[in-house]
């Protein structure tokens, strides 16, 4: 997901966004344990957004607070 797409969005929506990509690696965890996946590596790729999604809130959490 591209950043810019991230910023516009509020606190509210990207927390939501964040409980989703957790449940989405959970069920990745759970495939790969049962070798039903193929592609390990979209892992690391909703775990690179959740952290940019963390870095966005911290970052409107911050010009909130000023």
């Amino acid at each position: 997901m591209k950043i810019k797409e991230l910023r516009e969005k509020n606190i509210e929506e990207l927390q939501k966004m964040i409980l989703e990509k957790q449940e989405k690696i959970r069920k990745f965890r759970f495939d790969i344990a049962t070798k039903q996946v193929k592609n390990t590596r979209e892992i690391r790729s909703e775990k690179k957004d959740i952290a940019r999604i963390l870095t966005l809130i911290n970052e409107k959490n911050k010009e909130n607070g000023k």
